[in-house]
């Protein structure tokens, strides 16, 4: 384990495991390095680059410093690029792409970004979490009760069957995993911003993001959010559009590996 220090005092834990061009792993909501398919695709990646995998603020052996804000993520992304020499790829899961496509919006120097179904919600046909759902959710952190957090999250937030979570939270050590990390679930809906609640994606702020940027989504993902895909592809300068057939949510690394591989590597 190697850490980096951020601008406001975090300390941020990461390996980087390889050889080549560094390329960040950028994890989303629930997810730390340590997450059994962010190891899986370290290992797919580390013969063609140095795979720069990190905890995000507040999750598995990185500190946090409050208040929280988003531009807080920005400047520990930027110092974990610092570490492994002042530049990089970046790949991003659900808002995880979305904070590193923000981020190098900000001036992060990410000289290339790959990001699996961007969560936004752009119109109401799709799932639409309650006005009230970012007070409530910040509220049972407040609380320190992760698992109601965790369950307010996927239920009210991403629209996951009750029943379907209620199973999930028997299955101890997955849910265990879960919770540990659902303090920091606020941040993941900050990264998304307004940008969740059924709205069309406006075209700012990301007509100005320059950085190369693949857009990808599976084949089986819920028709709402190849749409996301879609519309974010279409208001980014520099994008490309990629379809993973058989995919969903929890995609194969084994699949796609050799994507990222292809896209950074041109």
């Amino acid at each position: 384990m190697r850490t980096a220090d951020s601008k406001d005092g975090t300390t941020l834990a990461f390996d980087a495991v390889g050889s080549g061009p560094p390329l960040v792993i950028v994890g989303g909501a629930f997810s730390f390095r340590r997450w059994k398919g962010t190891l899986q695709l370290v290992e797919l990646l580390k013969s063609r680059f140095t795979v720069v995998n990190y905890d995000r603020r507040g999750r598995g052996d990185s500190t946090d410093a409050k208040p929280y804000a988003v531009e807080r993520e920005f400047e520990d992304l930027q110092a974990v690029v610092d570490a492994v020499g002042g530049s990089a790829f970046a790949w991003g899961m659900s808002s995880g792409g979305v904070l590193a496509l923000r981020a190098a919006g900000a001036g992060v120097s990410i000289e290339k970004l790959a990001m699996y179904l961007p969560p936004f919600v752009v119109d109401t046909t799709a799932h639409v979490p309650p006005a009230d759902f970012e007070a409530r959710l910040s509220a049972l952190v407040e609380q320190d009760r992760r698992s109601d957090a965790a369950k307010l999250f996927m239920t009210q937030g991403m629209g996951a069957p009750g029943i379907a979570v209620g199973l999930m939270r028997l299955a101890r050590p997955m849910w265990s995993r879960l919770k540990a990390v659902a303090h920091t679930l606020p941040n993941d809906l900050a990264v998304m911003g307004d940008t969740v609640y059924g709205k069309p994606l406006l075209r700012e702020p990301w007509a100005s993001i320059a950085t190369p940027t693949l857009v990808i989504d599976g084949g089986k993902s819920p028709a709402s959010l190849q749409k996301a895909a879609d519309a974010l592809a279409g208001r980014l300068p520099q994008a490309q559009r990629r379809t993973l057939e058989g995919q969903h949510h929890n995609v194969s690394m084994k699949v796609l590996a050799p994507v990222l591989q292809d896209w950074f590597v041109r």
